[in-house]
Parts: structure tokens; C-alpha cells; sequence
């Protein structure tokens, strides 16, 4: 009686951390799907403001109505996402985005003045690409620290249960074959 007890209190335990974890990957997923769609109704209100405008000016604020809708969107999917491809993502379709705003803006220039703006705009783009490739590899870099570390300590943790030369020559192995 005692095991069939036991039994039905652990399966009832497990089942309600199994529903407490479907609630909670629901959660951000509802939270994902309302921040897009918040994102898509303010880009109607935006876009309609610009109804009112003409010529460079209504292309200007298109473009910062689509970049606001991008930035909410690529924000929400990050943080749903959560890992560091689904952040430097995010960060990628912004910066065309402020980019696209940025050539618009460029338009009402001319000449020399123009092409300095627009390769000032490029550049901007450039920039904000090459950070978020770089936060990737530092992710990378830092997750195969962490796993190096965790591998050296288990490797240690074998050594202890030696003794004398045999321990001295587990522990020179784990560092030689760790690095440390």
C-alpha cells in the first residue's frame, strides 16, 4: 500500500511540473503572438498618419512605421526564441530596417551631400551587422569555455579517487588535455 502511495504522489508530482512547464512555454508563445500582432495594428495607425503627408516625407514615415513594426517583431521573436542566432537575427532585420529609413531620409539630399549620407547610412548598417555576428561567436566562444571548464572538473573529480602517483599523473593529464 505504501509503494502504490508513493507511486501515485510522485506521478502526480511529475504531471503537474509536465503542466506547469506546458503553461509556461504557452505563456510566451501567447506573449509572442500578441506583441506581433500589437506590432501589425500600430503600423496600420502609423502608415495611416502618413496618408496625410506627400512626396519624400510620406516615404520617410512609412519607412520609420515599418521600422517600428520590425524592431517589435524581431524583439518578441528574440525573446520568445531566446538564443543568441534568434537575437543577432533580431538585431540584422533591425538594422536594414533603421537602414531603409536612413536612404529615405537621404533622398531629399543631392550631390556630393547625398552620397556622404548615404555611405554614413551604410556604414551605420555595416556596423550593427558586424556586432551581432560578433555576439554570436562570443556566445559560442563563451558556451565552449563553460563546457571545457565542466569537462575539467569531472576529469578532476576521477582523479580524487586515487592516490599517490597515480593521482599526480591524472591531474597533469586532465590539464594537459584541458588546457589549465
Amino acid at each position: 500500500m505504501k509503494k502504490l502511495f508513493t507511486g501515485i504522489m510522485i506521478s502526480a508530482a511529475a504531471l503537474t511540473m509536465c503542466s506547469a512547464s506546458w503553461a509556461a512555454d504557452s505563456g510566451a508563445k501567447e506573449h509572442y503572438k500578441a506583441a506581433e500582432s500589437r506590432a501589425d495594428s500600430e503600423y496600420k495607425i502609423a502608415s495611416a498618419k502618413c496618408d496625410a503627408l506627400t512626396g519624400n516625407a510620406k516615404d520617410v514615415c512609412v519607412a520609420e512605421a515599418k521600422l517600428e513594426r520590425t524592431r517589435t517583431k524581431a524583439e518578441a521573436k528574440a525573446a520568445y526564441e531566446n538564443t543568441p542566432k534568434a537575437r543577432s537575427k533580431a538585431r540584422s532585420d533591425i538594422a536594414d530596417a533603421e537602414y531603409a529609413v536612413a536612404k529615405q531620409k537621404c533622398d531629399d539630399r543631392s550631390g556630393n551631400d547625398k552620397d556622404v549620407c548615404l555611405k554614413e547610412a551604410k556604414a551605420a548598417k555595416e556596423a550593427a551587422v558586424a556586432k551581432a555576428g560578433k555576439e554570436i561567436a562570443n556566445a559560442r566562444h563563451e558556451a565552449a569555455e563553460t563546457k571545457t571548464d565542466a569537462n575539467y572538473k569531472v576529469a578532476l573529480e576521477k582523479c580524487d579517487g586515487l592516490a599517490g602517483a597515480a593521482k599526480d599523473q591524472c591531474v597533469a593529464t586532465a590539464k594537459a588535455q584541458y588546457g589549465k
